[in-house]
């Protein structure tokens, strides 16, 4: 059920009282043309590439977008009451994304997450009000999943949100954000990158873009490893896979090395004036990697959030 399309949503949706709430923030974020950073990677001049910069959400990543569907969605459906719990897993983003969301609507949150998630983000959440279960880092975020489908099995009034598994995560990026990309290039999008964690935002663009043109070509970026420390973005062939995740919709899948991403951070802060996150920077090497190899094209990334968020990390400071 894409929750966008109900005509009496839609109605309450575009209603003039909703242009002054939070919700109505979240979307139709910038794009960056990344000329700089084209350049010193030799990009040729005949090649664009842009950044989707998702930071300008309120609640400052991609991730506002699948939290809102997420919520409406099971509002609608009368799985989401009064008095209940939002429960999920989350490395971080949509974590933020459900507490903000939740205080906005009346809703607890409880998150599990693990352990060495940054403690801006901890932070971040504790101020809007969540209960933080932290796990063993060592297991990563897959045993924070497991320890979340745990929860609500045992416990009836938990909403479990479900980031990994429900198609609401991908429909929100299938209304809003591919929507956006083919209005901001007019249509000349020809190459769309961007990292897989749960999946939605490469699903959700990847399906809508693909029919607005098959022409375009889908790149996934994924950690060279099980243990990279990119939060956000995980490798899939040693995960828990998602549910929404199709392996099939992407024309190629690219890999990239936690030093690769932090290089690519410092040099968008330093040169770009852009301060993103180490999946952001992700994205943007590969897209760069992409474009490159280009006489011509439109290269559209996403970058998930900003870097204030991970200025905690040692990276920063090493030359």
């Amino acid at each position: 059920m894409m929750l966008l399309q109900n005509e009496k949503l839609d109605q309450a949706f575009f209603a003039p009282e909703f242009a002054h709430t939070l919700e109505a923030q979240i979307g139709n974020t910038p794009l960056l043309r990344l000329h700089k950073t084209a350049r010193a990677y030799g990009v040729a001049d005949t090649v664009a590439v842009y950044a989707k910069a998702e930071w300008f959400n309120p609640g400052g990543s991609v991730k506002d977008r699948p939290a809102l569907n997420i919520i409406r969605t099971a509002e609608w459906e009368g799985k989401l009451r009064s008095g209940m719990t939002i429960l999920d897993a989350s490395s971080g983003n949509t974590g933020i994304a459900y507490a903000m969301l939740g205080a906005a609507r009346g809703y607890k949150v409880r998150l599990v997450m693990p352990e060495n998630i940054s403690p801006e983000r901890i932070a971040i959440l504790r101020a809007y009000g969540a209960e933080l279960i932290l796990t063993d880092p060592q297991a990563g975020i897959d045993l924070a999943i497991r320890e979340t489908r745990r929860m609500a099995a045992a416990d009836p009034n938990l909403f479990y949100a479900n980031q990994y598994d429900n198609p609401a995560n991908w429909q929100a990026h299938y209304l809003t954000t591919a929507n956006e990309i083919w209005q901001q290039t007019q249509g000349h999008i020809t190459h769309f990158v961007a990292g897989v964690g749960t999946s939605g935002t490469f699903m959700g663009n990847t399906r809508r873009l693909r029919e607005l043109n098959p022409a375009i070509r889908f790149i996934s970026v994924q950690p060279n490893g099980p243990a990279s420390g990119l939060e956000g973005l995980k490798h899939m062939a040693t995960s828990i896979l998602p549910k929404i995740y199709d392996p099939t919709l992407a024309d190629e899948n690219r890999f990239i090395d936690p030093q690769e991403a932090q290089t690519m951070a410092k040099f968008l802060a330093r040169q770009e004036g852009i301060f993103v996150g180490l999946s952001a920077a992700s994205a943007v090497y590969l897209a760069m990697s992409v474009a490159r190899e280009l006489d011509q094209g439109v290269v559209v990334t996403v970058l998930p959030d900003s870097g204030f968020k991970y200025l905690t990390q040692s990276f920063w400071t090493e030359e």
